[in-house]
């Protein structure tokens, strides 16, 4: 296991993929000229500088949110691409994901089939990307299982794993918050809307962190794996170390 500069964790590498453990709040590319030389893209150039100047490539698989953190698969040829890709397309990458969540759920187990849409396309919306269930929405599964009930602050809280099996847009978190268990440090899914527009407007503040307990989501991409027709591969990363502490300094 290597720690990389950029804060990275390289966990598995061999001559046609690498698998990192994406800390939070590194983002995966440049969205910005502000963000050139930040993102993990930029610090996977400087990692594969030998295999970029012999005719290797970096594809990055699956993306995260800057504010997710875990498992990034990266394809180092052109041929791995291709295959992680086709992969993608016919659903044989299969994710998990662990959250902390406020409230203690009613279930162990939950498979939610609510369909999602861009709420603004059904609503006035301030926040252009938030997204809702609505009847009028895209098919979309989520399963999740408690893992861990807890208090932290005297308030109740749980460890929950989470698998999508589709693809939508911030799925895992509007599925959680549409049963009433939003993410913790989620600026949009959570307790408060107007809280994601206040740090948009204004930055991190005292207030804010009082009200959202994290700096950001406590979303964690724990694990990974590939079952095509040339084998099986798996990959997973242990909770980091910020959700951990939010658990153990109940």
């Amino acid at each position: 296991m290597q720690r990389h500069r950029f804060d990275f964790t390289v966990l598995d590498e061999t001559d046609t993929y690498l698998v990192v453990d994406k800390p939070a709040p590194l983002q995966i590319h440049p969205s910005k000229p502000r963000d050139a030389g930040l993102t993990l893209w930029d610090g996977l150039r400087h990692l594969l500088c030998f295999e970029l100047s012999n005719g290797g490539q970096i594809s990055i698989i699956n993306r995260l949110d800057r504010e997710t953190s875990g498992l990034v698969l990266v394809a180092k040829t052109s041929a791995t691409a291709r295959r992680f890709g086709k992969a993608m397309l016919r659903r044989q990458i299969h994710k998990s994901y662990l959250a902390l969540v406020h409230g203690w759920p009613a279930w162990e187990d939950l498979t939610e089939m609510s369909p999602i849409l861009r709420a603004g396309d059904v609503q006035d919306s301030p926040i252009y990307v938030k997204q809702i269930v609505h009847e009028n929405g895209q098919a979309c599964h989520s399963e999740f299982r408690v893992r861990q009930r807890f208090e932290h602050r005297g308030e109740p809280f749980a460890l929950v794993e989470a698998t999508p099996h589709s693809g939508r847009m911030h799925q895992l978190r509007v599925h959680l918050s549409h049963n009433g268990h939003p993410v913790v440090g989620d600026k949009l899914y959570g307790t408060d809307e107007t809280l994601y527009l206040a740090i948009v407007g204004q930055g991190w503040t005292a207030e804010l962190a009082s009200k959202l307990l994290m700096p950001r989501q406590a979303l964690h991409s724990h694990q990974l794996k590939l079952e095509d027709e040339y084998g099986t591969l798996s990959w997973s990363a242990p909770l980091p170390q910020d959700m951990s502490d939010f658990i153990i300094q109940g």
